[in-house]
């Protein structure tokens, strides 16, 4: 695979990490309680994370030949 088509994949694989954690944070503050509520959380914000890495990954290697 060309390194632009895996630049290609990693963004597109953070957009999917970012769509993953805002379901998750709509699911945890509409309709888990306690334990769960902070366990999901938790997890989307490490999923949003990973995602901002990604992206600023893919933006800092700047265009590829």
């Amino acid at each position: 695979m060309s390194p632009a088509l895996i630049k290609m994949w990693v963004a597109l694989s953070a957009l999917g990490l970012m769509f993953i954690a805002v379901m998750a944070i709509m699911l945890s503050r509409s309709k888990l309680k306690g334990f769960f509520r902070i366990l999901v959380s938790t997890f989307a914000y490490m999923c949003m994370f990973v995602a901002g890495v990604l992206m600023l990954l893919v933006v800092v290697t700047g265009p590829t030949n």
